[in-house]
């Protein structure tokens, strides 16, 4: 039995591990589950799976949820804050952790859990944005597995031989004979609109991904493609790779989910339906196969599939990231920290669309030479980079 902790589990991918958990509940058990503040959401939660912890990052909702499972007679012990989702991630209890929290938040407690030797399915992009070296550096040390959760890199994972699937973090492409590593993206919502008019998106046509059911946060980050800048740089520390052994392709059906490249001329690919269940399925049971709830692909009802270079006018997002990969840790970083900042206030009603770019970009300006070879280098920036961020939204601001 595999004791499961599930960091963000009241979100997307959250919902979906757990779903993945009750399809096959004679292979794993839901140990811990933690959100920020969505009590009646974790309240369902901890009715059905009944896991040791919850834990709560805001202490009045933890007290709420408290209140509302004594009433139940329900014993999960419940935490709250920042320092309880790391303690729930490292615990001894905990076989495998579900990295799902959106943003740095969920930077500690994924580094807890490595540290600490635990299995990590990896769907927080920020743990490899923001602290890349340091994170796979830190699991080859204390043994601890990266399987990757994200749909491309889970893709890719599934493209790999045995022996690269076994050394994630530290894959050597060229002994396996691998030329690129292709991530695909779907464009988002806005591929085929007038550039003219994308500074007058909304955030209810921002959220609206075409093929996929995300959060909000990462729906936005679809749309200025800013999100596959991010999986280009989490590529990079995945699979060992330099900037230039990545490309980026515009899959709009968003079917075939990545594909590697090969010596000989092979190019293989992992199909399937936009289904978030699939690769967490697979990132969970490596090596053996479960049932996920995904549906099968009936490959009748396609259609065509079709693929474009991505327009870097319409994507400068995508350029930024890509142009912070290819130049330093810090930068990464920082682009990372000014996005959150201004999706959010787009979000917020606050920034015009186009405008996450700038504060990004001018953002990104002040970091390129800092130095971030240590945790506390990171979260020095990150916070730095936050700061610079919010001075710039008065400027930009609707």
């Amino acid at each position: 039995m595999n004791n499961v902790t599930v960091l963000g589990a009241t979100g997307s991918i959250g919902t979906s591990t757990l779903d993945v958990i009750r399809r096959n509940p004679d292979r794993y058990r839901l140990f811990a589950a933690t959100a920020r503040s969505n009590v009646s959401r974790m309240l369902d939660i901890v009715a059905e799976f009944h896991p040791e912890a919850a834990v709560m990052l805001e202490e009045k909702a933890a007290a709420e949820l408290r209140e509302l499972l004594a009433g139940r007679g329900l014993k999960t012990e419940v935490l709250s804050g920042s320092e309880a989702l790391s303690a729930v991630a490292s615990g001894d209890e905990t076989d495998s952790v579900m990295s799902a929290i959106v943003g740095a938040a969920g930077l500690k407690p994924t580094l807890a859990a490595i540290t600490t030797g635990k299995t990590v399915y990896l769907a927080n992009k920020e743990s490899l944005i923001m602290s890349g070296h340091i994170f796979v550096d830190a699991a080859r040390r204390y043994k601890s597995r990266i399987v990757p959760v994200d749909s491309e890199h889970n893709a890719i994972f599934q493209c790999l031989p045995e022996k690269e699937q076994n050394r994630i973090g530290h894959c050597d492409l060229r002994e396996a004979g691998i030329t690129k590593l292709v991530l695909t993206g779907s464009g988002g919502p806005f591929r085929d609109r007038d550039i003219a008019t994308l500074a007058e998106v909304t955030p209810e046509e921002a959220v609206s991904h075409p093929n996929w059911s995300m959060g909000r946060k990462i729906s936005v980050d679809s749309a200025t493609m800013m999100n596959k800048g991010f999986e280009f740089i989490e590529a990079k520390w995945l699979f060992n790779a330099d900037p230039g052994d990545i490309e980026v392709i515009v899959h709009p059906e968003s079917v075939i989910h990545s594909m590697v490249r090969y010596r000989d001329g092979s190019v293989l690919a992992e199909i399937g339906v936009p289904d978030m269940r699939t690769p967490i399925a697979r990132a969970m049971a490596w090596p053996d196969r479960i049932d996920s709830g995904a549906e099968a692909l009936d490959f009748t009802k396609l259609g065509g599939l079709t693929f474009r270079a991505p327009d870097f006018n319409r994507y400068p997002c995508l350029k930024l990231a890509i142009d912070a990969c290819n130049t330093s840790q810090a930068l990464t970083t920082a682009v990372n920290a000014a996005n959150e900042v201004a999706v959010q206030a787009f979000l917020d009603g606050r920034l015009r669309f186009t405008d996450i770019y700038t504060v990004a970009a001018k953002t990104a300006d002040f970091f390129t030479l800092a130095p971030a070879d240590s945790l506390e280098d990171v979260l020095n920036i990150d916070l730095a980079a936050r700061s610079r961020a919010f001075s710039l939204l008065g400027n930009l601001g609707r």
